[in-house]
């Protein structure tokens, strides 16, 4: 028989509206994916690797020189003292280190605390594990959280927090007083903080990520995730990294190994020589994107659109009821991608429930001539969007 957790699941929404926009020749700013290839001397590495390096099983807990180049990286840019041995392994993108996680660490019946909007993988993933998720329901325009809000969720059977930080799909990078309050629930409450860092290398504004793990009491409640996807605009990639304390570590490579036990050797070869050797990409790449950010909501501002700020990840949000649209965010959404010809996410699709319904992500990791033609497409559908609803207004 079907497994109920999964089967009753309706396909995502990023693969609906790509589909649409494929079916429908549109303008993409729905899937967050650069147009962007990635930098070329880490593809060269990778090719090479193919070609001349090892293509049989590398160890379930990653190649040492990846693992070492993870904790190295991470010292240098957020501080942390990892052991490359005993605390960071490699898993086929961040989603395994996610399930790798959620499997190692709930018990049935544990109750895991979600903030919503969230990553559309994080719920059947818990469910899968036997836990039950807690949802924290985050709003427009700040999204944040509150101390009456974590009181609200968490219990004695509050087993994990699931923290994504940067923020998908809202752009926004936590500040240190939410961090901190934070974790000082996840201390007093004994519960272990399952961190989806992926974004953070892509942040604007001379901003600096700063990982739970590094806040007090943290070190050794903290499972850190990182994404070589994400840091190198290489999505297709699929390499991840688990960074946690030595015990946690120990349960996460015991699910990882049957997950999927390993990860392409030659992609672990040309990530760790990249973590070591593309200074000037990590430098230039946020700077890049945060004009691409520019770009395109300067656009929207020109056309009627209120922009919400985005300070990072490659995704900003349109207010519709600021912006003069009346309709929902999917209807505006499927509006768009049928009669417009551009592909937009309804932030909507990140709630299970409650769902916030009149905002719509929009991905700037484009080119100029690409974002252009997305402001003009959009602009025709807040326009086909306003007449239909004054066709439909009782005089």
């Amino acid at each position: 028989m079907p497994n109920a957790i999964f089967s009753s699941l309706p396909t995502t929404v990023f693969e609906e509206m790509s589909g649409l926009a494929r079916a429908n020749g549109a303008v993409n700013l729905g899937q967050g994916f650069p147009d962007d290839p990635g930098p070329e001397a880490v593809r060269a590495k990778a090719a090479d690797a193919v070609l001349n390096g090892y293509n049989q099983y590398p160890p379930m807990a990653g190649l040492p020189e990846l693992r070492q180049a993870v904790a190295n990286h991470y010292g240098r840019t957020q501080e942390l003292d990892l052991d490359w041995a005993s605390e960071v392994t490699v898993t086929s993108g961040a989603t395994e280190a996610l399930a790798a996680s959620f499997l190692a660490l709930i018990e049935p019946g544990d109750e895991v605390i979600v903030f919503q909007p969230f990553y559309d993988a994080y719920p059947p993933l818990i469910r899968r594990a036997g836990g039950v998720p807690k949802l924290v329901r985050l709003e427009p325009p700040h999204w944040r959280f509150t101390r009456e809000m974590l009181e609200a969720a968490f219990t004695p059977r509050t087993r994990l927090v699931v923290l994504n930080n940067p923020i998908n799909p809202t752009g926004v990078v936590l500040p240190d007083e939410d961090l901190a309050l934070l974790a000082e629930f996840c201390v007093t409450h004994d519960a272990v903080a399952v961190c989806d860092e992926v974004w953070e290398q892509v942040v604007f504004d001379g901003r600096r990520h700063r990982p739970l793990i590094a806040f007090p009491g943290m070190r050794e409640r903290t499972v850190k995730i990182g994404s070589a996807g994400k840091m190198f605009g290489l999505t297709g990639w699929k390499v991840g990294f688990l960074c946690a304390a030595p015990a946690l570590t120990h349960s996460l490579a015991r699910a990882h190994q049957f997950l999927t036990f390993t990860t392409p050797p030659n992609l672990q070869a040309a990530v760790a020589w990249g973590l070591e050797n593309a200074a000037d990409w990590f430098r230039d790449m946020p700077a890049g994107l945060q004009r691409s950010r520019d770009r395109l909501a300067d656009g929207l501002r020109r056309e009627g659109f209120a922009v919400l700020p985005s300070q990072g990840t490659y995704f900003l949000n349109v207010d519709l009821p600021g912006s003069g649209i009346v309709e929902g965010d999917r209807d505006f959404c499927l509006r768009a991608v049928k009669e417009a010809g551009v592909a937009a996410i309804p932030v909507s699709a990140f709630y299970e429930a409650h769902p916030v319904t009149t905002i719509a992500r929009l991905c700037f990791s484009k080119g100029d001539a690409t974002l252009d033609e997305g402001v003009a497409r959009l602009a025709k559908a807040r326009d086909l969007s306003i007449r239909a609803s004054r066709s439909t207004t009782p005089a």
